[in-house]
This record gives structure tokens, C-alpha cells and sequence, in this order.
């Protein structure tokens, strides 16, 4: 995967005019870190009659993209069946990594395997037996636009930064 592309976020209520100057942005590798890194993270969907739901999973950044699993009859699966677009945050919220993008259901068995493996490596245990014999949901999403907010950067409001992947 290519580097996504690094600016200010829109922010038309900020009380100063944001610096041209992007030096104080933060690199994607930081983002990357906090995403390998968080133990647990709030995924948020939306109900089909379009009220928001916000719930927190285990999961794992994976080959460039956000992996989680849940059973099909749980309310983020029916959300994302209705509607797949998600919004993924970490768990520290002093140094949040924040991901909006689009969740595809993943049926291939040789991928979950692959999968279980880096969540045992993350999180302890054997998943895959519990994994492959379930008949749950794996899901990737795929980022379109992140965004970090570091509370311990020198200048918060100018180290706020946005991410915008190929093709968005």
C-alpha cells in the first residue's frame, strides 16, 4: 500500500487560522503504531433505520486494513449488512487514531486461518478452533480517510491530521 496522504482536517471553527506549514503533522507510521498497538476499539455502524450504534471489539491492523470478528446475528453484523460503512477508533483517546471506511465480509477459511494466527500472537490463546468452528463474521475495512488527534503533541490543534487514501 502506498503512504495516504497527509493534511489538515477541515476545521472552519478553529479560533486561529490553521499554519501552512505541515511539518507538525503526524507521520503515518505513528497512526500505524497506535492501530497495531490498541487492545480494544470502538467500532460505530449504523442501524438500518439509520440511528447510530457504537460498540467496542478486538481486532488487529493487518495488511494495511482494520480485521475483526463477531457473530452474524449480533447488531454491528446486521448494521454492516445494511449499511457497510464503519468508523473504527482506538482506544487511548490521548492519542486517537480514528478510521472511517467500508467493512467487507470475509468468507475465505485460508484467511481466517491467517487471521487467527495474528490475533493469537496479539492477544494470547488459540482462537482458530473457536474461529473456524463458529459460524461468525470476519470482517476487513478497508480505511478511506483516518484521522489523529495526539493530546501530547506540543501544539495539539497543529499536529491534528487527516489521511486520505488512494483512489478517495
Amino acid at each position: 500500500m502506498l503512504e495516504p496522504r497527509a493534511s489538515r482536517p477541515y476545521w472552519p471553527d478553529a479560533l486561529a487560522k490553521p499554519s501552512d506549514d505541515i511539518s507538525s503533522l503526524k507521520p503515518w507510521s505513528w497512526a500505524v503504531e497506535r492501530l497495531e498497538q490498541s487492545h480494544n476499539y470502538w467500532i460505530a455502524t449504523s442501524r438500518p433505520d439509520r440511528r447510530p450504534h457504537l460498540m467496542l471489539v478486538w481486532g488487529v491492523w493487518w495488511q494495511d486494513a482494520f480485521w475483526f470478528s463477531t457473530g452474524p446475528r449480533t447488531r454491528k453484523a446486521r448494521n454492516i449488512a445494511a449499511c457497510p460503512h464503519v468508523v473504527i477508533g482506538t482506544d487511548k483517546a490521548d492519542e486517537a487514531v480514528i478510521l472511517e471506511g467500508t467493512a467487507e465480509e470475509i468468507t475465505d477459511r485460508t484467511v481466517w486461518k491467517e487471521l487467527a494466527k495474528v490475533y493469537n500472537q496479539k492477544y494470547g490463546g488459540d482462537v482458530e478452533p473457536l474461529l473456524m468452528a463458529s459460524d461468525g463474521c470476519v470482517f476487513r475495512v478497508q480505511p478511506q480517510v483516518a484521522f489523529a488527534q495526539d493530546e501530547h503533541a506540543e501544539n495539539f490543534a497543529d499536529a491534528v491530521t487527516r489521511w486520505h487514501f488512494q483512489g478517495e
